[in-house]
């Protein structure tokens, strides 16, 4: 059965023919298929003005992104098939990378998706949809996944704001098997206990995994600072290679919970605080305390280009903050995931903190989200962690 057309306007399928997903609604040519004749996720054939294929996916006419691409095949429409053909290929590659199972196994775009992200905890997923289309096809998703993974749970985390703009609403779920309250991971010969239904985001943030491997060279013997700590990812895993000691910050006193549980686990002591990390980098420097490695993970700032601006003082003041936490010869360990923040911008902060405090920066490494995190090089969008290792030194 044919899908009914969405038509492009003159000339506006060239970023698509280049490998981009999204149209956009100021690219649809309403006069010939409005927006408002569809229903939010309904599925179509993508078509340029002269009435060329470009790609089968879905729509959301309330949406400024009105459509996605999930094939580019016209043999290929979106359905339970093409799901489980995506998500053999996504698994392939998760296979390559990782011994065990521990991973984000879905990417959106990247893997082909969009819409649609899945992490994987051994036997349970946990699934997050963000559009109207995915949503549409909810129940395929659990099959295709139930038939791939053989999963004994998947549990469905559609409570971020983002799916309010497609006019989704807000729950969780357990869709599938049985979903415990928390799951068991092993990360860098660590092990920790995630919380699932009420933790951060999907539970893990498994974007970060390469560049917490990248720290461990050089925390032998340190004291270590972890600011937005969560669950105690980077803190542990410096006390399980060596670091002397570290202290874990975060707002949330569930999440220092987790985190103390997490460094019984792996036979560590470790520090926590409860507070506004930038209220507790102000108090640690006026008790004169000094850190060998500062780790800074923080959330978005900048969520939205007209966050810009004030996303970026936001970076200036807690990268400067941190810098004079630092020994003399020490480690600025220092991250974003804001996409609009672009990496020059980044390091620029750091730069002139340093040379505030009259200190000089050298930047050691670079690092940005893990494989399981593929980036898609025509939409830039799927390209937004970035992480500095810089040495902040006293000449």
């Amino acid at each position: 059965m044919s899908l009914p057309p969405l038509i492009l306007r003159k000339n506006e399928d060239r970023r698509l023919r280049a490998g981009h997903l999204w149209v956009f609604s100021n690219e649809v040519d309403i006069a010939r298929t409005p927006l408002k004749t569809f229903a939010p996720g309904d599925a179509v054939e993508i078509r340029s003005h002269n009435g060329r294929f470009i790609g089968s996916g879905y729509v959301n006419p309330n949406s400024l992104i009105s459509a996605r691409i999930l094939s580019r095949d016209p043999e290929r429409p979106p359905d339970r098939a093409l799901l489980v053909h995506r998500l053999d290929i996504a698994l392939s590659l998760r296979k390559r990378l990782y011994d065990k199972p521990f991973y984000r196994l879905v990417f959106g775009e990247a893997d082909g998706l969009p819409g649609l992200v899945v992490d994987r905890y051994a036997g349970v997923l946990v699934v997050q949809i963000t559009t109207a289309g995915m949503e549409r096809m909810k129940a395929d998703i659990v099959t295709a996944l139930a038939g791939v993974i053989k999963p004994v749970g998947i549990f469905f985390r559609n409570d971020v704001a983002i799916r309010e703009l497609e006019g989704l609403p807000l729950y969780t779920e357990t869709a599938h098997g049985t979903v415990p309250d928390t799951v068991m991971i092993e990360e860098h010969g660590c092990r920790f206990e995630v919380p699932l239904s009420g933790g951060q985001k999907t539970g893990w943030f498994f974007d970060q995994h390469d560049n917490r491997g990248r720290m461990l060279r050089y925390i032998s013997g340190k004291r270590v600072l972890d600011v937005f700590s969560y669950a105690g990812a980077w803190g542990i895993e410096a006390l399980a290679h060596g670091a002397r000691e570290a202290l874990c910050v975060d707002s949330s006193a569930a999440a220092l919970t987790h985190a103390m549980h997490n460094a019984g686990l792996n036979h560590v002591t470790v520090a926590a605080r409860e507070a506004d990390a930038f209220d507790a980098l102000r108090e640690l420097r006026e008790s004169g305390e000094k850190f060998d490695v500062v780790i800074l993970d923080p959330p978005a700032f900048v969520k939205r280009k007209k966050d810009l601006a004030a996303g970026r003082n936001a970076y200036q003041r807690l990268n400067q903050s941190a810098l004079q936490l630092l020994e003399r010869d020490g480690l600025l360990i220092s991250c974003s995931c804001s996409h609009h923040l672009p990496a020059a911008d980044l390091l620029q902060v750091i730069q002139a903190g340093a040379r505030h405090l009259e200190r000089e920066a050298q930047l050691l490494e670079t690092g940005g989200q893990a494989a399981d995190h593929p980036v898609h090089p025509a939409i830039a969008e799927t390209a937004y962690l970035k992480a500095f290792y810089l040495r902040a030194v006293a000449l």
